[in-house]
């Protein structure tokens, strides 16, 4: 067995092998210590090698699945080896033959099925990266919903495009792994290796014919030979995980860049659209407006988010969608949440790792999809609709035939029986029958043998030795033993008052009493897999149907999120309008409605002349809200080119092709870059990018250096994206020396958060107006923030001496030598005024204790203090 294992093992030396066992998966050597650890089971030993124990660890085969997700998030590969045969078969070779056993399967990230192992509301994506000369090209698939997708781009928006995907694998050749390393470690992904045949272009053209069963990819697209690589390398690699058990893919869809609104890696991290900065989908876009019921729905929505289009008429085509959802009454979405997850069913079924279950989630998606059609009768539906309801019917013979074969509920697993409705078919009706009432049976047959041969006191007993036997009298004997009985009754012993006999029928009989269990069962597995045969032969029109589900979800999904959130219908064109009347963020609003506060809301006019640039510089004091003004416009934008109402009073947006946003403050120590220089690396990124559809929004451009390198980086930041890239933009600053630009370039405005100062304290009134701020507040956000006093009182006596001797054009030096920055005094509070020249009045107030006095106490005081204040003057 050992030496079994160890030749299975040396082929898969970077994965742990499970090694089936009866009932467990078993692990031996480094793979049990490594396992033990990782799920935190009990780590035993088994034999010896080599003189040593043999480690050893196992999992039961009916929990494996929790087991395997842990360590698949743990960065785990595992090859599942299964044994092929009973052991009563590999008795039959010898004694001491071993049970054949061989990897069925390898579990890699990108290559789940299971839902346990899977999150039902995103898609997990295996991805692959091909080159050839020049020329790049990514691929990618989700073999738990068979999408599939091409797409041809530049080496620069490799790491936009994999932001944008957030695959769980990635697959590269190894002359391609050194070249996107950088790429890759900036975005925490850790590729999966293959050879360079892998990725051969011819071999990956034969492989795809072969899996779509045609003779040439013409009828799917025109693809070049790099997407040909990368497309190969991905079913190459699912054939060696799979054993050559290929999932259902559809036909490769070719994307195009310039469809998609282009977002890099960075905006996406900053503006928190599937994932906030935490790493979570709480506080995220994506958490805050998913109003699915399906899990399909719910995909759909996370590629809409990731992927805004710039088609003006697909957009157009989806806002009619959400406005027809937003004027209904919201009945549908009751008979989508009875909606199982098609696509992932089709997928285990397809891989033959799918059970009864699977089979009710499709008759329960085509009954819901009648109901759903039925329910769409109105004479003017928009066009996304109309085609999506077209789509819902035309699978009446595979419903019905579903709804007779399956019992209401059936069990998980095939092996577990019970799953094919009573009634369905004969011969499994016959055998259960058999199972469940063998006597009965075995009593009607008594009663029509005792018919037929006239003999009342006939029996049909049972012992161990005989079996089923027919039992007569010894007087009745004779008759039985004489023609025509005696060529049906075959005598089988005779005792001292009893004679024993058989029959051909009565033999047949016990026979299929005593397998009727396992006859059964095997009906039911051949009638599983004729029903299994049934549904994939109309798999492409399934996957079609579960897609227009997963439409009109998500655009009543998006309706009632407007109706709730009191969101407008946005008006898209191909001008380059930006105008919002009363923006908000949804995801800051959102979040104060929880605490029962408001949001304010503010405009934004973007609007540019011709292919003029138009920017807005805001300032204003930290924790106004200017980021938060910045975000909700770019999110205003996004919302609305993926098809969205967006958060507002009125919304004009022109096609926008690419969102930039540089916002927050981060540093990359692994890689050895400073906050600011990972801040010049996203600047230098928009400004070598950006185009005049652009929308860039930028927040304190140049604050992590010296005041005047950070103001003059800031000066011809705004410089170059005005002159050159003629974006339309919103510049956040503390640089108040910026906002005179807006008197010299034009299509530059300035505007500012207002506050309000109240007894030496900061309000924030989260309004944004024309104008720019004189101050920035940081002393009041400081105190705010609960810094010491002392600190604070310092801060304060600095800030004044710097801001007159500015005004004077005073020489920091002088400055410096003016202020005893270091010295104790500076630190301590502020010394009261000497006793001898305080007022009696002062006094005497600073002699009361609040603490000790009563109410009339310090109500005779304050008489007191009056009486004597009016005395002294």
């Amino acid at each position: 067995m050992m030496a079994q294992y160890l030749e299975i093992k040396a082929q898969y030396p970077d994965a742990l092998l499970f090694y089936r066992m009866g009932d467990f998966y078993e692990m031996f050597f480094d793979d049990a210590v490594a396992a033990a650890e990782a799920l935190d089971i009990a780590l035993t030993k088994r034999g010896k090698h080599d003189g040593d124990d043999i480690p050893m660890c196992g999992v039961p085969v009916h929990a494996a699945e929790a087991y395997l997700l842990t360590l698949i998030r743990k960065g785990f590969r595992v090859a599942v080896g299964e044994q092929l045969e009973r052991p009563e078969e590999a008795k039959k070779r010898g004694y001491k033959a071993v049970v054949k056993r061989d990897v069925v399967r390898l579990v890699t990230p990108g290559t789940l099925t299971e839902d346990a192992l899977l999150d039902a509301r995103r898609h997990n994506f295996l991805a692959a990266i091909a080159a050839v000369r020049d020329d790049w090209a990514l691929a990618w698939c989700d073999i738990s919903t068979g999408a599939f997708h091409v797409m041809p781009l530049s080496r620069a928006r490799i790491g936009a495009e994999l932001a944008r995907l957030a695959p769980s694998e990635l697959l590269v050749s190894d002359k391609v792994d050194e070249v996107l390393r950088p790429v890759l470690e900036d975005l925490g992904m850790q590729p999966t290796v293959l050879g360079a045949a892998s990725f051969d272009s011819g071999s990956g053209e034969s492989r795809l014919a072969g899996v779509f069963g045609v003779q040439t990819l013409a009828g799917f697209g025109d693809f070049a030979r790099v997407e040909l690589s990368a497309m190969g390398a991905l079913v190459d690699y699912l054939d060696i995980t799979q054993k050559g058990r290929l999932p259902r893919l559809r036909p490769p869809r070719q994307e195009v860049v310039t469809r998609l609104m282009q977002i890099d890696a960075a905006t996406r991290r900053n503006l928190e659209l599937t994932a906030s900065l935490q790493g979570g989908r709480a506080g995220s876009l994506l958490s805050v407006i998913d109003r699915t019921v399906t899990a399909a729905g719910a995909r759909l929505l996370e590629r809409r988010i990731a992927s805004p289009s710039r088609d003006l008429a697909v957009i157009r085509e989806r806002l009619e969608a959400v406005r027809w959802g937003v004027e209904g009454d919201g009945r549908l979405r009751d008979a989508l949440r009875q909606v199982p997850d098609l696509d992932r069913a089709l997928s285990r079924l397809g891989l033959e790792r799918g059970g009864p279950r699977d089979l009710a989630a499709v008759r329960a998606a085509l009954a819901q999809a009648e109901q759903i059609h039925a329910q769409l009768t109105e004479a003017e539906l928009p066009a996304l609709v109309r085609q999506a309801a077209e789509t819902l019917t035309g699978q009446d013979a595979l419903l019905d035939r579903l709804d007779a074969a399956l019992v209401a509920d059936p069990p998980l697993m095939v092996r577990d029986g019970e799953f094919i409705a009573p009634g369905f078919d004969a011969a499994l009706d016959e055998a259960r029958t058999l199972r469940d009432e063998g006597r009965g049976v075995i009593a009607g047959l008594q009663g029509r043998y005792a018919e037929e041969t006239g003999i009342g006191s006939l029996k049909i007993k049972h012992n161990n030795v005989l079996g089923y036997f027919v039992e007569t009298t010894a007087a009745h004997a004779q008759k039985m033993m004489s023609p025509p009985l005696s060529e049906q009754f075959i005598h089988r012993q005779t005792t001292a008052n009893q004679v024993r006999f058989t029959t051909v029928e009565l033999s047949e009989l016990e026979t299929r009493i005593l397998n009727a269990g396992n006859e059964a069962l095997q009906i039911e597995k051949r009638l599983f897999d004729t029903l299994r045969d049934a549904v994939m032969a109309v798999a492409p029109a399934l996957s079609e149907l579960a897609l227009a589900l997963a439409e009109i979800d998500l655009s009543l999904g998006l309706a009632d999120l407007a109706r709730a959130r009191d969101w407008c219908l946005p008006r898209v064109d191909d001008s380059r309008a930006f105008h919002v009347e009363a923006g908000r963020h949804p995801v800051v609003e959102a979040a104060l409605a929880g605490d029962g506060a408001p949001f304010i809301a503010n405009d934004c006019d973007l609007s540019a002349e011709g292919d003029a640039a138009s920017v807005t510089l805001l300032t204003g004091p930290n924790m106004a809200g200017k980021s938060t003004y910045l975000r909700q416009n770019a999110l205003i934008a996004l919302l609305a080119q993926m098809g969205s109402y967006v958060p507002a009073r009125a919304a004009h947006v022109g096609l926008v092709s690419q969102i930039f946003s540089r916002v927050g403050a981060s540093d990359d120590l692994a890689r050895g870059r400073s906050t600011f220089m990972v801040e010049m690396v996203e600047t230098a990124a928009i400004l070598n990018q950006a185009d005049d559809r652009a929308l860039v929004i930028l927040d304190e451009i140049g604050r992590g250096t010296a005041t005047y390198d950070g103001l003059s980086i800031a000066w011809a930041v705004l410089e170059q994206l005005h002159a050159e890239n003629r974006v339309r933009a919103l510049f956040a600053t503390h640089y108040h020396e910026l906002t005179a630009l807006a008197g010299k370039l034009p299509g530059v405005r300035n505007a500012t958060v207002a506050v309000k100062e109240w007894q030496g304290e900061v309000i924030f009134l989260h309004e944004v107006r024309d104008g720019a701020a004189d101050r920035s507040y940081g002393v009041q956000v400081a105190q705010l923030a609960g810094l010491p006093q002392p600190v604070i009182e310092r801060a304060r006596m600095v800030l004044d001496a710097l801001e007159s001797g500015e005004r004077e054009r005073a020489s920091p030096k002088a400055l410096i030598d003016d202020l005893p920055l270091f010295s104790a005094a500076a630190l301590r509070e502020v010394p009261p005024k000497p006793a001898e020249t305080a007022s009696e009045v002062e006094s005497e107030l600073r002699a009361l204790n609040p603490d000790e006095m009563t109410p009339r106490d310090a109500l005779q005081a304050i008489y007191a203090l009056k009486t004597k204040l009016a005395q002294d003057g």
